[in-house]
């Protein structure tokens, strides 16, 4: 989709959250209106009402909007001087906070359908039966801006496309998206929980680190082809560092902070002021440059109990960060080799993306010039490379612009993992240098990115790509040995054993089963192979192989299934 059609689809979806605000007060009259923008799923309304929403009320409403779409009204936009626009909205108490935070030099728009007007800055379709296809999919709690100081409001959650078959689509990859949800797959293959002891700190269990370890393993292998080297900074650092960087005066709100010997210390949220010291530790010079310096580092970060979400949001996570230290002249070819490596990484999971440049933000770090020429930087870097990219203005980090990947799942699911971001701040703040072919001191710039974007995230998103049957390289358990009968027991041992010596992570299975039910249990717990051994196995030194999608891979000889397995997981095929 590019730049265009998001914005039509955005302006579609921003019309389609006023058709529910007119729709729910017309059916319940003395609800009070918050705010309901368009977001990258569809839409959402805030509703003030002692009436607590349910499923059936969801299906009333809908109705309800689908009887305003028929009646094509038109949606007209007008403006009003302040004093007229609060007596119009002297019943809406949300509104009129929002209108007192304007600007006094603001324009103050509103949006006209029908009996329904709504404070609104726009933009919306002309008519609401411009809205072909609609439906509401929840409701759920939100705070008022967000604040937990703040009355608790309803809040629906719904969609809108441009036909009824785009609807459709969506629906029926919201229904196999829960089948995916790695939140119930991470409870049933034992990957990890979480508990009321830490709410958004992720336990993970013995099967879960296997796939964790064999990601860091895969990242170590990736970055040392890829010339970078790798720290580990501390986790807990003074204020004096962070106010250095500017997360203390940026910040400080998402961090957990402490005192140690009367003095004020945070827990990092980020790696780079810790690479920042690191650079500055010993003299460099222009031949060292550029300098690529990997981290895994355990980061925590505030997030609202209400944002929490398995392992897509959680308060402390593994980034697997990067900082380049390079020239200006470097730059472009620093920041389209992380791309290279991105598109390497990517299309080893199955995993295409999207492309999105954030812009300076209002509350930036610096000067202007500085953000112009570091964002046409990264334009210039992935045009060059035959990138497309749409831009997010205004959501840069508040120390440079940045590109964002987000990854596209086997269902049509958009993750935002990694990213590439341009700083000139922190070197200047952290007074970093190198000395140049000219013996003279200059100042380097700076790339922080990730790939993964964070490890605990990236195993959830593959976890829903792959359904939790992960590649066979992936897989906490990759072969299963299943006697039929005791006999075949020692027989199936040494077959363990062998493989267990050549790598593969196996067991044997020695209930008291049928087959067929060991079969379907290991099926279901996504372990890639099973081999079955009998009698006959036994006397021919061979296994009969079978998969977890249900086909059999025929006899082999115990040695040509370990050199067939084998070269899967060298390979990181994704064979089964």
């Amino acid at each position: 989709m590019d730049q265009t059609e998001l914005e039509e689809l955005q302006t579609l979806r921003h019309s389609a959250s006023h058709i529910l605000a007119q729709a729910v007060k017309r059916l319940y009259p003395n609800t009070k209106l918050a705010i309901g923008p368009a977001i990258d799923t569809g839409f959402y309304y805030d509703f003030d009402t002692d009436r607590a929403f349910t499923t059936e009320d969801l299906d009333t409403i809908e109705a309800e909007m689908n009887r305003i779409i028929k009646e094509n009204l038109r949606i007209e936009r007008f403006e009003l001087p302040r004093t007229e626009a609060k007596e119009l909205m002297k019943d809406e108490p949300y509104k009129l906070e929002l209108i007192d935070g304007l600007p006094d030099d603001a324009i103050i728009s509103f949006y006209r359908q029908g009996e329904f007007t709504d404070l609104c800055a726009g933009p919306h379709v002309s008519y609401t039966k411009k809205v072909k296809a609609v439906k509401l999919l929840s409701v759920t709690g939100a705070y008022w801006r967000g604040d937990s100081n703040n009355k608790m409001l309803q809040r629906i959650y719904g969609t809108a496309f441009k036909t009824k078959e785009e609807l459709e689509s969506y629906l029926n990859m919201l229904e196999e998206a829960k089948k995916r949800d790695h939140r119930k797959l991470g409870k049933e293959l034992g990957l990890f929980m979480l508990t009321d002891e830490g709410p958004g700190f992720p336990f993970f269990l013995p099967n879960g680190m296997v796939v964790k370890n064999q990601l860091i393993d895969y990242w170590r292998e990736i970055h040392k082809r890829y010339g970078y080297v790798e720290i580990s900074t501390p986790m807990i650092l003074n204020r004096r560092l962070w106010e250095r960087s500017g997360h203390w005066g940026h910040y400080k709100q998402n961090m957990y902070t402490t005192k140690i010997d009367g003095e004020d210390y945070a827990i990092k949220p980020m790696n780079c002021p810790g690479g920042m010291l690191v650079y500055a530790s010993e003299p460099r010079s222009y031949r060292d440059l550029p300098l690529r310096v990997g981290e895994l580092g355990l980061v925590h970060r505030h997030e609202l109990s209400g944002a929490l979400h398995g392992l897509f949001r959680v308060r402390c996570f593994t980034q697997d960060d990067a900082h380049i230290f390079m020239t200006r002249e470097q730059m472009k070819g620093e920041i389209e080799n992380v791309v290279k490596l991105f598109d390497e990484v990517y299309s080893l999971f199955g995993l295409k993306y999207q492309i999105e440049l954030s812009t300076m933000p209002e509350d930036h770090m610096g000067d202007e010039k500085d953000w112009e020429f570091a964002q046409e930087t990264l334009k210039s870097a992935i045009t060059e490379m035959g990138k497309q990219y749409i831009i997010n203005e205004g959501d840069g980090a508040f120390y440079g612009p940045k590109l964002d990947f987000h990854l596209e799942d086997c269902i049509g699911r958009t993750w935002q993992c990694g990213t590439i971001q341009l700083d000139f701040q922190l070197p200047e703040r952290f007074e970093l240098e190198y000395t140049g072919a000219d013996d003279e001191k200059h100042r380097p710039v700076m790339i922080h990115r990730v790939v993964f974007g964070s490890i605990e995230r990236f195993i959830g998103v593959i976890t829903e790509h792959f359904a939790g049957a992960f590649p066979v390289w992936l897989a906490p358990l990759q072969v299963a040995v299943l006697p039929i009968t005791d006999r075949a027991a020692d027989y199936a041992q040494s077959i363990v054993d062998s493989l267990t010596a050549a790598g593969v992570r196996a067991k044997g299975d020695y209930r008291k089963e049928k087959v067929n039910y060991k079969i379907r249990e290991h099926q279901l717990q996504k372990v890639p192979y099973m081999l079955v051994v009998g009698d006959r196995e036994v006397a021919e030194g061979t296994v009969s192989v079978r998969t977890r999608t249900g086909n059999g891979g025929g006899v082999m000889k115990t040695d040509e299934f370990t050199a067939l397995i084998t070269d899967e997981i060298k390979t990181r095929a994704h064979n089964v």
